[in-house]
């Protein structure tokens, strides 16, 4: 106790409510979080509108929101099931994997199925997307060069007939790593024939070069993500990586190989407007890319871009309408789709081999 103006004042009572009134500044309640987080549902009054506002994600807070129910996933088992298999034999080879450095919510239901995506190259990437989990550094460590072995010995184990391959950025190597990549399917191609490979690439500075070993390496289904539409690619994705530059991709590898089938995904609930979703979708299409995958971004860590929206399963169903009624092959959209998720390479491999069949007659 002590006097202060000529009363007495308790110092413990007078600490607490200095610590509430810092709190309170410090922390938004709940009504603050949830404008910005907002789920909408399939019957909102708020989704026509509020979707046509465009919005742009950051990562100025820390705060946890929910997840929709809908967003939630059981941890997957490593006991003697096919999860644990391919578990150990990552670890003994020193291969790495998109689906756990990546932080893939499917990990569990895709590797219990027997499918996982292989990423070359390291585990370090030299671009800083600001929505992956991928590590980063301008100087990542040398390739290993052993490394297509290790991955086609894996492969011959593993009882697949469809891979997906992919690598982070290698901007510090003169190629980007393609001549690496490439290898490692022909390589694959050699132990396993019939083993048909997807390829989820960079976009290799633009290097035709570059380009043109890839997409002429064996491979069936090339892969380049456009991530996000035109407008968010500057909060996004790394400065190197540009809308217009992904766009080139994919159609320099139709153009340099036509039997490639060509893919990409985007994510959405980065404060992206549908018409701004439609109009990317319309400029896949006009490049030739046939298959297509749209999932909801869910924020790895509070380092990286918060989610601005949670987008309902009901308003991905209509995306999946939508995206086959312009003309794609193949559309996988929901939440938990990522761009390798397993139920599109099923169908993705009855699509190869269709094309397989009416050329060989």
């Amino acid at each position: 106790m002590f006097v202060e103006t000529g009363g007495l004042v308790d110092v413990c009572h007078k600490s607490l409510l200095s610590c509430r009134r810092r709190r309170i500044q410090k922390e938004p309640n709940r009504h603050t979080t949830y404008k910005r987080t907002i789920v909408f549902s399939a019957t909102s009054n708020h989704e026509t509108s509020d979707s046509q506002i465009p919005r742009v994600p950051n990562v100025a807070t820390s705060e946890k929101t929910w997840k929709p129910q809908w967003l939630r996933t059981v941890a997957p088992e490593s006991v003697h099931t096919r999860y644990g298999e391919l578990k150990d034999t990552v670890k003994k080879l020193g291969l790495h994997t998109v689906c756990e450095e990546a932080q893939c919510p499917n990990i569990g239901e895709c590797w219990n199925g027997g499918t996982a995506t292989v990423m070359l190259l390291g585990d370090t990437c030299t671009r800083g997307c600001r929505f992956c989990a991928v590590k980063t550094n301008n100087k990542p460590p040398p390739p290993d060069p052993w490394e297509p072995f290790k991955v086609a010995q894996a492969l011959a184990a593993w009882k697949l007939d469809y891979v997906v391959l992919t690598s982070v950025d290698r901007d510090d190597l003169e190629d980007g790593g393609a001549d690496h990549f490439a290898r490692t399917v022909e390589l694959i191609k050699l132990v396993k024939p019939e083993m048909l490979v997807e390829c989820l690439v960079g976009d290799f500075g633009g290097n035709q070069q570059s380009l043109e070993r890839l997409a002429n390496c064996g491979m069936e289904v090339f892969a380049h993500n456009m991530e996000t539409v035109a407008r968010l690619q500057k909060y996004v994705r790394d400065r190197r990586a540009n809308y217009k530059q992904s766009l080139k991709v994919l159609k320099s590898a139709k153009d340099l190989n036509p039997k490639l089938i060509t893919k990409s995904s985007i994510m959405l609930g980065l404060g992206e407007t549908d018409s701004e979703v439609r109009q990317t979708m319309l400029d896949l299409r006009s490049v030739g890319v046939e298959a297509l995958t749209l999932g909801q971004y869910l924020r790895p860590t509070t380092q990286h871009l918060n989610v601005v929206e949670y987008i309902t399963p009901e308003r991905f169903s209509q995306w999946e309408a939508e995206g086959l009624e312009m003309g794609f092959l193949y559309v996988a959209s929901g939440p938990l789709v990522r761009s390798s998720y397993k139920a599109g390479e099923y169908y993705m491999k009855n699509i190869v081999e269709t094309r397989r069949s009416l050329q060989s007659h």
